[in-house]
């Protein structure tokens, strides 16, 4: 029959046979019956299961521009908040709300859940934890590497061809930096410290802070220089008291605290020292009552008054080995009790109880004193000092300060101001400097700001291009072009007509006045470096290398899977045949 079919298949000819013809001709109807059984056995075959039900696949080209997209999204929620003259955002989530410009700040309050979208979000919180500082130009330029990659990968260009064209490029963008970055090391103090805070108050000229860059420039500075070769961030203490005006806030060479809960007889106590030595304890010093369903069987009653006195007899034990180690100041991490506090207060001591951790730590520093977590043996070495101290009032708050300490290593500042947001925010504009800071004495290499260096490497990844040849040619060239996407948005931001702006400075860099950049005081170009609008060179170098590497991480996805069901307990995987007796199969997506 199958050599039968032949030239009639051959013919695109129909073999029809009636039901009559079938019936008479048995070997015809049970050959036909064969090969109709291996032709369905074809599409018989069972589906594997891979994935549960529910199970939502999504991959291609489609789901890659799907990602791009989202990431235009979270950019889109920071861009204009860039620049000196950024935008504020105003972010109400769980009951508080957040006014910031800071870009980690945003993301981490908007609560991004796409999958893709959240590389930017990490890359921005990389950067604040690295740098400090860059985190909003970060995120728009990883984004803006992705758009112009975008029309390319649309055109059918692989992902990994312009991922090895934009790893190339920002490698030769960070050696350029590197290039292009000037020492600012110096044997003069002076000198060494007006360097400093010029990169403080480049930090603060987008800061909600900006008017007041000089007063909070100088704290800054102080406080960095006051910290030991580890430049530990810990050891700078930021507090805020609401109330005043911004500048009435201070700096403390040592270390300054909330005064914690206090119980009676605290105002008996001497309030201000002068060459004071310090013990601080990891002890707790009150009476505390037994616990529940606590027993003590006695044959004799009059027994009953010892076991009381007992522990009045500890606990004054305690207080009279701390009255003769010589102390005046005690400082706890856990309660003082009213006992205590009326004791020393008696014998002219001044105690503070629930003192926070990283507080006791800084005093610890400072004042060279070590913590003890038990009152015997309190030798003279194991106290601290210091010059002065006193308890003084800061607004509604009290506050112990500690000054005059022969080692300190450490510092503190008090912030005021009206608001609580606006003080929330200082703090986190005060922490942005303080880290800039902090990289500019360890890395001790500058670099202008203002989308000079952005124009700069632009230009001369333009002129790279140009000696290459294929695809790599127009990728080095996009990677260029996203780069002057952050000196456009900068303008943008201020008002100024951006076109313009880029044209001239493009003209003063093929020039090579290469430290030419925005100039916001006059809607003008300026010489960024003689304007002294400097940051560390480590700020771009990492900025550059964060986004093009999570521009990589994006156009390597092409497909995204995902489950709901996965996450709740109950979800079973579906496998075996179904009643009737086929294997079960899904839809194809």
């Amino acid at each position: 029959l199958e050599s039968a079919l032949v030239p009639i298949r051959a013919k695109k000819e129909f073999l029809f046979f009636t039901p009559s013809f079938l019936k008479h001709n048995s070997f015809v109807s049970n050959s036909l019956c064969c090969v109709s059984g291996r032709r369905m056995s074809q599409y018989m075959q069972p589906t594997i299961l891979l994935l549960r039900d529910g199970t939502d696949t999504s991959q291609g080209k489609a789901q890659l521009i799907s990602n791009i997209n989202a990431c235009g999204a979270v950019a889109d929620a920071v861009r204009t908040t860039l620049g000196p003259r950024g935008l504020d955002k105003l972010i109400h989530h769980k009951g508080k709300v957040t006014i910031s410009n800071d870009g980690a700040t945003i993301l981490k309050e908007l609560d991004i859940i796409h999958p893709a979208a959240s590389t930017l979000v990490d890359i921005s919180k990389a950067q604040d934890a690295e740098v400090g500082d860059g985190t909003t130009s970060v995120t728009v330029l990883g984004y803006e590497l992705l758009r112009e990659a975008k029309p390319y990968i649309e055109d059918g260009v692989h992902p990994q061809i312009i991922m090895r064209a934009y790893r190339k490029a920002a490698e030769m963008g960070a050696e350029r930096v590197k290039e292009l970055s000037m020492s600012i090391e110096s044997d003069d103090p002076v000198e060494q410290r007006d360097l400093l805070k010029k990169c403080a108050m480049t930090a603060m000229n987008s800061k909600l802070i900006s008017m007041n860059k000089e007063f909070f420039a100088d704290i800054v500075v102080d406080a960095v220089l006051a910290l030991d070769e580890d430049l530990d961030m810990d050891m700078i203490g930021i507090k805020k008291v609401a109330g005043g005006a911004v500048e009435d806030s201070f700096f403390v060479q040592g270390v300054a605290f909330k005064k914690s809960f206090s119980y009676a007889g605290f105002e008996q106590q001497q309030k201000s020292f002068k060459d004071v030595k310090i013990l601080l304890l990891n002890v707790e010093l009150e009476l505390k009552s037994e616990k529940e369903n606590a027993e003590i069987r006695l044959e004799d009653p009059e027994k009953y008054q010892s076991i009381v006195d007992a522990e009045w007899n500890i606990i004054y034990d305690k207080l009279d080995k701390i009255v003769k180690s010589g102390a005046q100041i005690v400082l706890s991490r856990l309660a003082i009790g009213d006992l205590a506090t009326q004791y020393f207060a008696d014998r002219g001591l001044f105690c503070a109880g629930r003192v926070e951790d990283m507080d006791l730590q800084r005093v610890s520093k400072a004042t060279g004193g070590k913590i003890q977590t038990s009152v015997n043996d309190l030798i003279p070495e194991i106290l601290g000092f210091c010059e002065n101290f006193e308890e003084k009032q800061v607004g509604s708050e009290r506050f112990n300060v500690f000054s005059g300490c022969p080692g300190a290593k450490t510092a503190s500042i008090v912030l005021r101001g009206g608001a609580e947001q606006f003080i929330e925010e200082s703090e986190r504009s005060l922490i942005d400097s303080i880290m800039i800071t902090r990289r500019a004495m360890k890395v001790k290499r500058v670099i202008p700001g203002g989308g000079a260096i952005e124009m700069e490497i632009s230009k001369y990844l333009r002129d790279y291009s140009r000696t290459i040849h294929g695809k790599p040619q127009l990728l080095v060239n996009a990677f260029a072009k996203a780069l002057e996407a952050l000196p456009r948005q900068i303008a943008e931001n201020a008002g100024f007509d951006a076109t313009s702006i880029l044209n001239k400075l493009r003209m003063k860099h093929a020039s090579g006045n290469k430290w030419f950049g925005i100039d916001m005081e006059n809607e003008d170009v300026a010489d960024c470096y003689e304007k002294f609008i400097w940051e560390p060179s480590i700020v771009k170098i990492n900025a550059l290398q964060s986004a093009a590497e999570a521009a990589c991480v994006i156009m390597s996805i092409d497909e995204t899977v995902k489950n709901n069901e996965s996450e709740q307990s109950n979800a079973q995987p579906v496998s075996g045949p179904r009643a009737g007796g086929l294997p079960s199969m899904r839809p194809m997506q």
